[in-house]
């Protein structure tokens, strides 16, 4: 039976806020460096600290500019959290799948460290790779849910 920890709730929410700030940045600075001009704008007086004799000072330059610059963060940050969200480790019968292109036969695993599994919720598990050295990946419960279910389950395979 193979035990699934998928991508966990608290990467996703952090992925969220970070779009959201991106977003509300871009939205205050455009606000600023493009509706402040206008007298019905309740940030006139910004206008008329920051542009002398028609010309813009270096603030309102930045707040006319910075806009695009956190909005293509915001749509990076979203092409990231889209290419991440699906992603899930799966412990099946044979071996320890984090990804298409990595896997861990449970006969390489030659150690796992879960001293701050309890306290910090990390786990370092220590395989020989193809190659014939030796490798340490760190798997944290903040980056995947049922993470102490996968651990029990690689546990036993291994003993």
């Amino acid at each position: 039976m193979a035990i699934e920890a998928p991508y966990s709730k608290h990467s996703t929410n952090n992925f969220i806020i970070g779009i959201g700030i991106f977003l509300a940045m871009a939205i205050i600075f455009a606000y600023d460096g493009y509706l402040s001009k206008y007298e019905w704008s309740l940030r006139h007086t910004f206008y008329e600290e920051h542009v002398k004799d028609g010309k813009p000072d270096f603030d309102m330059v930045f707040n006319q500019k910075s806009p695009f610059v956190f909005v293509a963060l915001a749509a990076v940050v979203t092409v990231w959290f889209w290419a991440r969200k699906n992603k899930k480790l799966l412990a099946d019968e044979n071996e320890l799948i984090i990804s298409d292109k990595k896997r861990i036969s449970y006969d390489s695993i030659q150690q796992i460290n879960k001293t701050y599994f309890e306290k910090k919720g990390f786990f370092v598990i220590t395989y020989k790779n193809k190659g014939g050295g030796e490798v340490r990946l760190r798997l944290s419960d903040r980056k995947y849910d049922n993470l102490s279910a996968v651990l029990e389950h690689v546990v036993a395979k291994i003993s």
